[in-house]
């Protein structure tokens, strides 16, 4: 029997939001799309299956709007691409806007090549890689200073302990709360990378105090986190992950923090929401993460998306 190869096609869109339930993919990777759906193409031509169309930025946002999601915030948080992230909302002053970090993974690599990589994992250093993390974080600082209209949010910053070995943890940790400095210093939100380290996290920010809008990113943890959350007064971003089965705490703690504190986003090109798991994400597909939340809290989709819209344009001043 021949192998079955795994349908990475496109999705098809979904059913258009209410024009007055339109919504922001607060966190989304659109730039580094396209070159990922050509890769993703090239893929399938090789396999035997049909080309895979590779949509350009501007007809991605415009897929995006045709379904309701009227906004993304585009986030760059490796070195080559935080001017990527900028000069996307430069270009599209309309609908994007920019967050810009060094990733956890990225800060462990900036200058420390005898520090332990990802147990398991090659450690790929690319040439980026030879500048010191404290130049690498000036720059995030320089970029978000030069650029205040398009830079809403510092991130995603935070701590993976999945990918990163042990002894890197420190790193990580200082890195962080680099960050989190920077972000409270400038007035704007915080966006949290978190893997495996609910509690590392939680524990930095309690130590050296969350900026005013703290937002955890593609949120995975589980109901006795949502109420710190709740108590601390910070965010949850839910990404397609919330919509897979078995993440049942996922979606109820969006119930536990409520509306005004939650945020729905993409992480695109991955986290791609049910029933469509696999595929590659995009913008567009927000309203199928809408719907699984809506079914889970009980109410219409039009207020979930409402209410996510609301708390977007709170959190980044948008």
């Amino acid at each position: 029997m021949a192998k079955k190869h795994r349908d990475r096609s496109w999705a098809p869109a979904p059913e258009s939001l209410p024009a007055d339930a339109h919504v922001i993919d607060n966190h989304t990777h659109v730039a580094s799309v396209v070159p990922f759906s050509r890769a993703m193409s090239h893929e399938a031509v090789s396999k035997g299956q049909p080309e895979v169309p590779v949509y350009s930025v501007d007809e991605l946002l415009a897929q995006a709007a045709a379904v309701g999601v009227e906004g993304v915030i585009d986030c760059g948080c490796e070195l080559p691409n935080l001017m990527t992230a900028v000069n996307m909302a430069i270009d599209h002053p309309d609908q994007v806007h920019a967050a810009i970090a060094i990733h956890p993974n990225e800060s462990v690599l900036h200058g420390h090549r005898g520090v332990p990589g990802p147990d398991g994992l090659p450690v790929r250093y690319k040439p980026w890689h030879d500048v010191p993390f404290d130049e690498a974080m000036a720059e995030v600082e320089r970029i978000a200073r030069a650029f205040p209209d398009q830079v809403v949010a510092i991130g995603e910053t935070g701590m993976d302990l999945f990918r990163t070995g042990e002894g890197a943890a420190e790193l990580q940790r200082q890195a962080f709360r680099d960050h989190i400095a920077l972000a409270k210093e400038l007035g704007i939100a915080l966006q949290i990378h978190d893997r495996d380290a609910h509690r590392e996290v939680i524990e930095t920010l309690l130590a050296d105090g969350s900026p005013e809008r703290t937002v955890f990113h593609s949120y995975s943890g589980d109901t006795e986190m949502a109420q710190i959350a709740r108590e601390q007064g910070w965010y949850l971003s839910m990404s397609g992950a919330s919509s897979y089965k078995g993440n049942d705490a996922i979606r109820e703690s969006a119930r536990i923090v409520g509306l005004n504190h939650v945020m729905v986003e993409t992480d695109a090109p991955y986290l791609t929401p049910m029933p469509y798991r696999g595929r590659t994400n995009a913008p567009y597909m927000i309203p199928y993460t809408l719907q699984a939340l809506a079914q889970h809290l009980d109410i219409p989709v039009a207020d979930v998306a409402r209410g996510t819209r609301a708390t977007t344009r709170e959190v980044y001043g948008i």
